[in-house]
């Protein structure tokens, strides 16, 4: 039996055009668009139509950057994939790309199970797994090529955090030689992690034990200093690299010196450099722990470089780096010492928004929204066209948003698994109102319809920018 889905009256938003047009879409995927009144979409029949007048259909967003479940610090990310895939839809997100983990003398693919185990029969939307490498050796630099045949592309290392995810430059420059030869992107936490530790250590010696430190001793210089040298050693294995949660203008002019000489370096940033700031890690008490992230929160003279990057395209990607702990009971961990507050905002739910919010207050224009959420990140991982566009032959992952509505982010109206929201209070404009995940309805006019087993495990091609 087939299924014929009509969403008619919206003007359709893809990274490329905006057309009035009715969407017609066929057992799970986009079968034709048409001009509003044309006799092509006049004559289209459907088991079910969707009125979108007055609204924008858009293309599901692509996070390419969450952490359900993952471990860190002592405790678990409080999103499992079932909470989190189901809050990404509500917040207009159908794929999001995950990190499976790789612990410390375990191989690839027993860190690759455990996350298909956990996500297997658990998602509201689809997903995709990149790699964290934690262990860098013979059998694991192998196991990279079985797991790019797989469909698992990316492979993401740490130059922060000794003694859990750090590798040392010589492991990330075999790594990058690694990826160079099997179509690998390799993706980099650039932050100098070596350094870093002697600054907590000094911090905490002072009696500086605030959230705010945290901030004050993961310095910008740091960031750049990592940043430049992931660009040098990828430049020596001849690799491309991908810079993950960018904060600093520092760290930006190295991405656009490199992209200026023409090598294939990418980076991405997040909503929380882009509205949030040093101003919240310094809030009163202990409410700045809310805000505790790595990379930090930077002063806010640095989202305006953020802004020019994605404006410039020396920033590609709006991903969250979502991994939420509850301030009660995780993130108090590190009530007298910084160092022990787990590392992570929740925001799945929010980027599509916030970035539409970025729209109206003129930071970007309606078709790069649509770039840097939906069709950067799909290409970037290897899923374009299926994901990040409205075209006939695309997975039916489509949005139709309320340009027009107005909301006030709280964590009394998120679905994160979350006890607090990173924007509290913040007024915005725009709302997703109904989401399709491969031509099935899962918000229906903001009522959630889906189901946890509906999602599936999407292989990726290689990074689709260096084809």
């Amino acid at each position: 039996m087939s299924h014929r889905t009509l969403i008619r009256g919206g003007l359709v938003l893809t990274a490329a055009d905006e057309t009035h047009a009715d969407v017609l879409v066929e057992d799970g995927r986009v079968a034709a668009l048409a001009a509003h009144g044309s006799a092509a979409a006049g004559s289209w029949t459907a088991d079910r139509t969707i009125d979108a007048t007055g609204k924008y259909v858009i293309p599901g967003g692509v996070d390419a950057h969450t952490h359900m479940e993952l471990p860190f610090g002592g405790t678990f990310a409080s999103d499992t994939f079932e909470t989190g895939t189901r809050a990404a839809a509500w917040g207009g997100t159908t794929t999001i790309v995950d990190f499976a983990v790789q612990a410390k003398g375990q191989s690839l693919r027993e860190g690759l199970d455990a996350w298909y185990a956990k996500a297997d029969g658990n998602c509201a939307i689809d997903y995709g797994f990149h790699m964290i490498l934690s262990d860098v050796n013979e059998s694991s630099l192998k196991e990279m090529d079985l797991l790019v045949e797989e469909g698992v592309t990316s492979f993401k290392l740490f130059m922060a955090y000794p003694g859990v995810f750090y590798s040392d430059d010589g492991q990330i420059l075999r790594a990058m030689q690694r990826g160079t030869a099997n179509g690998g992107l390799i993706m980099m936490h650039a932050e100098n992690g070596i350094a870093i530790d002697v600054l907590v250590e000094q911090a905490l010696a002072r009696g500086e034990t605030d959230p705010r430190h945290h901030g004050e001793v993961r310095k910008v210089l740091l960031e750049a200093e990592a940043t430049h040298r992931a660009v040098q050693l990828a430049r020596v294995a001849g690799a491309p690299l991908y810079v993950v949660h960018v904060s600093a203008e520092e760290a930006v002019a190295e991405l656009a010196a490199a992209r200026d000489k023409g090598l294939p370096v990418f980076g991405e940033t997040c909503p929380q450099y882009l509205f949030l700031s040093t101003d919240n890690l310094a809030e009163q008490g202990f409410e700045g722990a809310k805000y505790v992230c790595s990379t930090p929160l930077r002063p806010r003279e640095h989202q305006a470089a953020l802004w020019r990057g994605l404006r410039t395209d020396d920033l590609q990607v709006v991903s969250t780096d979502h991994c939420p702990f509850c301030f009660s009971g995780q993130k108090d961990l590190g009530r007298g010492d910084f160092s022990k507050i787990p590392n992570g905002l929740p925001g799945v739910e929010n980027r599509m928004d916030l970035l539409h919010q970025a729209v109206l207050d003129g930071h970007i224009s309606r078709r790069r929204w649509i770039e840097i959420a939906c069709a950067a990140p799909a290409r970037m991982f290897g899923l374009y066209p299926k994901k990040g566009t409205i075209a006939p032959g695309a997975d039916a992952d489509i949005v139709v948003y309320d340009p027009r509505a107005e909301q006030v982010l709280s964590a009394e109206t998120h679905h994160m698994n979350v006890d607090y929201s990173a924007y509290e209070g913040k007024r915005i404009t725009g709302r997703v109102e109904t989401v399709l995940s491969r031509g099935e309805v899962v918000i229906d006019r903001r009522e959630f319809t889906g189901r946890a087993g509906h999602g599936v495990f999407t292989p990726r091609s290689t990074c689709q920018y260096l084809n």
